[in-house]
């Protein structure tokens, strides 16, 4: 039916053609609450059918957790769109419909009376405790790196060819559910011959899109003054007086309980708390590489020619990934210039051997999507080079990468993982959410059952 359509449409659509099953995959971390809605919309309107998930942000925990105690007529997990015949198959046998769905049922019991037992077991720390163990950086004596350009910079019909210089293939055979790393991949035993064609099939692809020119790159970038308050916030400023605050980013911090002098990480530990008087900075960037994408997807789909149509989207997800590498590099050497004597080869960006880091909202470091929208009211990708934001924060187009620009030597990729009830108030609150808002949009990171606090 398409992307984001709401549940009433979904179920419209099912009841008018008299659909044997509903299948629903999901992007970003809000479609996940999405799911357990149309779980219990199905259930509020006598539904009968079963129900299928799947999706980059989908997991078997999470539809044993939250989806299938909402619908008692069968949800199954899909891992990946090749075992979907076999799922289907069963689900519309009169004789295996029966056997298979008690089977699913069992097994996601147990994992969620395994998932009980594993949060009452799993030690997590109060976030005042968990702030006083932040990342221990002596900002005595440190000078943070000023960029060479402040404010905003725009890239328009940026070179593809330069960009295929930073491609990372290996994700792109992942998308075709081949697993290796590249180029070894290309020799695989199991499935080299396959891999050897898809291959093929994107060098020509590739060469038609620089050629006929099907799909355009665009960026923006900018970078602030900024310090940390309150020891998760991220302040920005208008200006180097740092009078006058521009905007707020606020983080989420690890609470799990840590052994040894293991930091309780959160990316405000990198920028200089204010109370220092340290001038510190920090950047913001989105970048698109598929402007044009949707004239050339309707013509396949048009055809029905399903194979080029997931060729084309998974390169113009490559060229993305590689437009934000190459951009990442070109800001380190150039624009923030703080690693101006850089010498990386391609596999050394790719094993991020570089100083500095790009966390994205949305992904572990900073789960929260909404974040987003801060990036949007500064950066304005929507109205500078077409990049849209969806209701629930998702980028239109889907090849787009978006996120912050850390310079501080020690800073670091990490996931911030489950955290407790203290934080999501704390969080509620900095936001100006309530905490009903912050448990809906930080669902995949709640170490705790909401409906625990319900009474």
């Amino acid at each position: 039916l398409g992307v984001m359509v709401p549940a009433e449409d979904i179920l419209k659509a099912a009841k008018e053609h008299n659909a044997d099953l509903i299948g629903l995959s999901g992007l970003i971390t809000p479609s996940l609450d999405e799911m357990v809605n149309v779980a219990k919309a199905m259930r509020e309107q006598g539904f009968t059918i079963p129900l299928l998930i799947g999706g980059a942000t989908t997991s078997k925990a999470h539809t044993a957790v939250k989806i299938e105690p909402e619908y008692p007529h069968g949800v199954v997990y899909v891992k990946d769109a090749s075992r979907a015949v076999g799922v289907a198959q069963n689900l519309i046998s009169d004789e295996l419909k029966g056997p298979f769905l008690e089977e699913i049922r069992r097994e996601y019991a147990q994992i969620r009376e395994e998932r009980k037992a594993r949060a009452q077991q799993t030690r997590r720390v109060p976030i005042k405790k968990a702030r006083e163990n932040k990342v221990p950086i002596d900002w005595t004596g440190y000078v943070p790196p000023k960029p060479n350009l402040m404010g905003i910079k725009v890239f328009d019909h940026y070179d593809f060819e330069e960009l295929l210089t930073r491609f990372d293939w290996s994700p792109f055979f992942q998308a075709w559910e081949l697993h290796g790393l590249f180029p070894r991949i290309l020799d695989d035993k199991v499935v080299g011959e396959q891999a050897r064609k898809v291959y093929a099939d994107a060098q020509k692809m590739i060469e038609r899109i620089i050629r006929e020119e099907w799909l355009q790159a665009r960026a923006v970038i900018g970078f602030w003054p900024a310090n940390t308050i309150n020891d998760d916030d991220i302040e920005l400023y208008t200006d180097e007086g740092r009078s006058e605050v521009l905007t707020t980013l606020h983080m989420l911090r690890q609470q799990m309980e840590k052994r040894g002098d293991a930091p309780n990480y959160c990316l405000a530990d990198y920028i200089a708390p204010k109370e220092t008087g340290i001038a510190d900075y920090i950047g913001l960037f989105a970048v698109t590489a598929g402007i044009g994408i949707d004239e050339h997807l309707a013509r396949f789909e048009a055809a029905h020619d399903d194979y080029n149509s997931i060729m084309l989207k998974a390169l113009a997800d490559r060229f993305a990934e590689a437009f934000a590498e190459r951009m990442h590099e070109r800001v380190r050497k150039e624009f923030w210039g703080y690693a101006a004597d850089e010498d990386l080869t391609n596999d050394d960006l790719i094993r991020e051997k570089y100083i500095g880091i790009r966390p994205a909202p949305g992904y572990p470091a900073c789960p929260d999507h909404t974040e987003k929208g801060t990036l949007w009211a500064l950066l304005k990708p929507d109205e500078r080079i077409g990049l849209k934001l969806t209701e629930s924060y998702a980028m239109t187009p889907t090849a787009a990468v978006s996120g912050y620009y850390f310079s501080h030597p020690n800073s670091r990729y990490f996931g911030v993982g489950a955290i407790g009830r203290d934080q999501v108030e704390d969080y509620a609150r900095r936001k100006g959410w309530t905490v009903e808002e912050a448990e809906k949009w930080l669902a995949p990171n709640l170490g705790y059952d909401p409906e625990d606090y319900s009474n």
